[in-house]
């Protein structure tokens, strides 16, 4: 079903059906048209033969008179092929009334205009008839029927048919063969770009030695990937060094802060120096925090790193290690976990992940409420609580960075939790959300819906 979506979807194969729709198209016009000018001929050709018999009957009678055309017209009808095709005569007197011929009655045609149209003769034969005036008192019907063209018409569709067939067929084939090689070159760009790794940059460089405009764009493609890539890996170098030089003066002042409280018999300064200290590790989590959400974000779509995770063993670990601690905060810690629940990622970050919202959901749950983790197949992962909640209007900005849901700055916390998680859920091709609950607040992690 999902091979088909796809299909639908691709450009390739919405050119291909163009082309076999206006290949389909196409001929039926050419079939039509041919069909057409068949019978169109076939009617002049009909006209033209009408009027030279015609012509010669008038000639016939302007030479040996009305008697004579009478013989003429006789003779013809008695030597003409039967063949379905034949030919009627009509010589009439001014009334209508028969003098020769094998018609019986005047059709409704005006001799004196030497009139012309297609008349019903005895059962359904149909003919092209021509009328004219020979005198005052005598006139002449010249009809021919039409020849039979149904066989003719029938063998044209269907050599159309036969040829519109192998038409389409063959565009088919032909558009179906280049789209398919076209859509493997840029499925090998959209695979570098999911996931810019050594080899997929490889796969570009050998397909872009080409001269047409999908290697040139191959070859951008490549060049600009491999860019971004030394970008990524200049600013993780960064970011990497200046932590490294921040975090060590702030070690060392914490260090030197331990030994100036060592060293102080006096309350209030003691108090004043572990202060101090909280907020250096305070600002050490803080940086490391940023740290671990800028590498994630920078690998997103990235799969170098990832193994196989068993979700579930991971989950039911925490959940042992957060049963202790619930049982100690007054807290009532649910767990339903569906074995054999696995992803590729890094279980590292993974725990990061699920730690920080379980972290959350104990923080600000009072003591006594409920917390549940729940773990399904897909994979789901469910954390929710029945505390005080996130407000309404918060939902959108709650996993952004600094953002503490709506507490005031001065509670406890960097406000980077859910920023972090929704940097790792990224990284691992997840999405996490916050669904609304009458009480409490409902997390949610599960694989990012295909756009």
């Amino acid at each position: 079903m999902t091979h088909l979506v796809a299909i639908r979807h691709s450009i390739f194969a919405q050119i291909v059906l163009w082309a076999i729709f206006t290949a389909a198209e196409i001929t039926f016009g050419l079939w039509l048209l041919t069909d057409t000018t068949i019978q169109r001929t076939n009617h002049l050709a009909m006209e033209r033969a009408v009027d030279l018999d015609l012509a010669g009957m008038i000639d016939i009678y302007a030479s040996g008179g009305a008697e004579e055309l009478s013989k003429r017209i006789e003779d013809r009808l008695a030597l003409q092929p039967r063949n379905g095709n034949a030919a009627h005569y009509l010589l009439a007197d001014a009334n209508g009334k028969p003098i020769a011929g094998d018609l019986k009655r005047w059709p409704d045609l005006h001799a004196t205009v030497s009139e012309a149209a297609e008349i019903r003769l005895n059962g359904d034969t149909e003919a092209f008839a021509r009328a004219t005036q020979l005198g005052p008192n005598l006139r002449l019907l010249v009809a021919h029927e039409h020849h039979d063209l149904d066989v003719l018409l029938r063998q044209v569709g269907l050599a159309f048919l036969t040829g519109g067939v192998l038409a389409v067929l063959a565009v088919a084939l032909g558009g179906w063969m280049a789209a398919h090689r076209l859509a493997g070159r840029l499925e090998r760009i959209n695979a570098a770009f999911r996931q810019p790794d050594d080899s997929a940059l490889e796969q570009l460089a050998r397909g872009s030695g080409g001269r047409d405009e999908i290697d040139e764009l191959t070859s951008h493609s490549g060049n600009a990937l491999a860019r971004l890539r030394q970008l990524a890996a200049a600013q993780r170098e960064t970011t990497d060094h200046v932590a490294h030089e921040i975090r060590t003066p702030l070690m060392h002042l914490d260090n030197r802060l331990v030994k100036a409280l060592a060293a102080t018999p006096d309350p209030e300064t003691a108090a004043r120096i572990a202060d101090a200290r909280t907020e250096i590790r305070g600002i050490i989590r803080m940086l490391e925090s940023l740290l671990d959400i800028a590498a994630s974000e920078a690998r997103r779509g990235d799969r170098h790193g990832l193994s196989p995770v068993d979700l579930s063993g991971l989950v039911t670990r925490l959940a042992e290690l957060y049963a202790d601690s619930a049982e100690e905060s007054g807290h009532s810690f649910k767990v339903d976990i569906e074995p054999g629940v696995t992803i590729e990622g890094e279980e590292m970050a993974l725990t990061r992940l699920i730690t920080n919202l379980l972290d959350n959901a104990f923080k600000f749950v009072p003591s006594g409420g409920t917390v549940w983790l729940a773990l399904r197949k897909g994979p789901r992962l469910i954390v929710s609580d029945d505390g005080p909640g996130v407000p309404e209007d918060q939902y959108d900005e709650i996993f952004e960075k600094f953002s503490r849901g709506g507490r005031p700055s001065s509670s406890e916390g960097t406000g980077l939790g859910l920023a972090l998680c929704r940097a790792i859920a990224e990284r691992h091709h997840l999405e996490i959300n916050l669904i609304p609950t009458e009480k409490g607040a409902c997390f949610t992690v599960t694989p990012e819906a295909k756009r």
